[in-house]
């Protein structure tokens, strides 16, 4: 394959991916929120806190779309291995460490403010493994994209 469609192909997994998170985040987390509100009338003064607290560990997620955009573009422009990239990649590293360690704690503050559960709190603590799992993947792609730039640039200058 080109790399004009391996970048095709990213951006369109980037917009369903986009697609699919704004589905989970705008329809899947407030209607599960409503079941649990009405399952549980103890718990309804905790679906505004916990709703806007998802919305905004969703942020950083979304960002990082736009990150694996700019990526996906350099790749078309046949600019795998760049600086630029490497730096895309490092953003990312950071959005998703900063979002692990937001969810670790924001679960603390609201288990502490009575409006979460302990075996919630230790569920949560699988997409917290899951973040750090890909601030260290993105973190070393971001240190293997830069070492491959500067052997591609010093490459073009032996050539």
């Amino acid at each position: 394959m080109e790399q004009k469609t391996f970048a095709n192909l990213l951006k369109l997994i980037i917009i369903g991916t986009g697609i699919f998170g704004a589905f989970i985040c705008f329809y899947v987390f407030p209607a599960c929120g409503q079941t649990f509100r009405n399952m549980y009338p103890e718990f309804a003064g905790a679906y505004w806190p916990w709703l806007i607290f998802l919305w905004v560990a969703a942020i950083p997620c979304f960002c990082v779309l736009f990150f694996g955009w700019q990526i996906a573009t350099n790749i078309g422009k046949d600019k795998s291995f760049s600086m630029a990239n490497a730096k895309w990649m490092k953003w990312a590293a950071w959005m998703a460490g900063g979002d692990s360690a937001y969810f670790f704690l924001g679960n603390i503050v609201l288990l502490f403010c009575n409006i979460n559960h302990p075996g919630l709190l230790l569920v949560s603590m699988v997409v917290v493994f899951a973040g750090i799992a890909i601030t260290i993947a993105a973190a070393c792609l971001s240190h293997l994209i830069r070492k491959a730039a500067l052997l591609q640039a010093e490459s073009d200058l032996t050539i």
